[in-house]
This record gives C-alpha cells, sequence and structure tokens, in this order.
C-alpha cells in the first residue's frame, strides 16, 4: 500500500509534493506531522525516477549518479532553508507572546515548549540538530526567531543543517539502493513498506517518548526572561 501511494506520488508531481513537505515541516506549524525523514531516505531510493520527471529521461534502470540527483538534492536542501527562513520570521514577528496563543488542531504549545527548553540545552547548534529530530525541527527556527537569534549565526547552522539532513537521508537511500540491487539482485523499493516503518520508529520514538512520558512542561508568562537562552 505504502509503495503504492509513493510511487503514486513519484509519478503525479512527486517533486514538488517533496519540496512542499520539506518546506512545511521546517517552517510551519501544520507540517510538524509530516514524516520528513522516511520521506526523504524514499525519495532517495526513487530518485532516478524523480530525475525521469524533472530531466524527462525515459530509462532510468540503471541510471548512476550525476547533474540531475545533484540539481534534486540541491532543490530539496533550498526549500528546507526558505522553510526554516519562514519558521524564524514568524517567531521573530510574535515574540514571546506566542506562549500565551491556546491550542489548536494546528498549534501545540507543548511543542514550542520542547523546542525552547532544546534551545536552552544546546544553544545556537540547535538550528543544526534539530533538523533531524521530527517535531522539534519544525519549532526549532520559531523559537530561535522569539529569542532573536543571530540572523548571520541563524542562517549559518539552517543551511549546515539543511545540507547534512537533505544529503545524508536522500543519499543513503540512493546508494543504499544501489548496492542492494547489485549485490543481491533485489530493489529497495519492492520492500519500501518496512524501510519506512523502520524509519519513522527510529526517528520519532525518542520524541514520542520525551513529548508524553517526560516530566510536563510548565508555561511560563510570556516575559523576555523565560525565553531568553
Amino acid at each position: 500500500m505504502i509503495q503504492r501511494f509513493i510511487t503514486w506520488i513519484i509519478e503525479n508531481g512527486g517533486l514538488y509534493f517533496l519540496l512542499f513537505v520539506v518546506f512545511a515541516e521546517t517552517g510551519l506549524f501544520v507540517g510538524f506531522f509530516l514524516p520528513g525523514d522516511s520521506l526523504l531516505f524514499a525519495a532517495g531510493i526513487f530518485m532516478n525516477n524523480l530525475v525521469k520527471e524533472l530531466a524527462g529521461v525515459t530509462d532510468d534502470g540503471h541510471m548512476s549518479f550525476g547533474f540531475y540527483h545533484i540539481v534534486i538534492i540541491l532543490m530539496i536542501i533550498l526549500a528546507s532553508v526558505l522553510g526554516n527562513i519562514i519558521g524564524y520570521w514568524f517567531g521573530y514577528k510574535t515574540g514571546p507572546l506566542l506562549f500565551e496563543r491556546k491550542d489548536t488542531w494546528i498549534f501545540k504549545k507543548k511543542h514550542l515548549i520542547r523546542a525552547r527548553d532544546f534551545y536552552h540545552e544546546y544553544g545556537k547548534a540547535t538550528i543544526f540538530l534539530a533538523k533531524f529530530l521530527p517535531i522539534i525541527r519544525t519549532f526549532a527556527p520559531i523559537v530561535a526567531g522569539i529569542v532573536k537569534m543571530e540572523r548571520p549565526q541563524f542562517i549559518f547552522y539552517n543551511i549546515l543543517g539543511s545540507v547534512c539532513w537533505v544529503t545524508s537521508m536522500m543519499l543513503g537511500g540512493f546508494f543504499l539502493q544501489t548496492w542492494v540491487e547489485r549485490k543481491f539482485g533485489f530493489s529497495l523499493k519492492d520492500h519500501i513498506e518496512a524501510i519506512t516503518i523502520v524509519i519513522v520508529l527510529i526517528t520519532t520514538l525518542p520524541v514520542l517518548y520525551k513529548l508524553f512520558f517526560a516530566k510536563k512542561p510548565v508555561v511560563p508568562p510570556p516575559t523576555d526572561n523565560n525565553v531568553n537562552p
């Protein structure tokens, strides 16, 4: 079922859907639940299909890594960078008052507080580290904007994190698919369901444990002292 769904996505504007998911998950409240890690890894496995879509290549059977693969990765990195910039801008404009906002189906205050606590613990490197943590990566740039993190530093960690996150996920999927196909004679595309489930469990369970079983954070009053690192 997941395989058919991903194949359908790839064949019907998959690259643009992927760009939207990465952009939304790295800067929009509505994107915190999106499976960025598993989708990027799956996109790496199906990257030849994305190249076929982008470049109009008719035969993607044994396509080697090349120019269009790099273009696709750069496009997704750019989507991640822009998503974080939007999140930073939103946090910068709303400020500490965002902590007073009531929960909705889109906005959950507890996620924002967790991201703030993560920022307090890891400082400016949060923007880099958060790329590899579901949910946290959505709210970290917003918190950075709230605490008025210096823009050059934010941009630096934003770009560095985006490059490392996207390339590690996509190249991991692409080269693992190539190696398995040549070494064992079968395609990971036929086992995408199991791969997706494993990646979701590995990347999501630690965060879910923190959210639901760790000590519940106390919502602070909206003063500068409560949000500054």
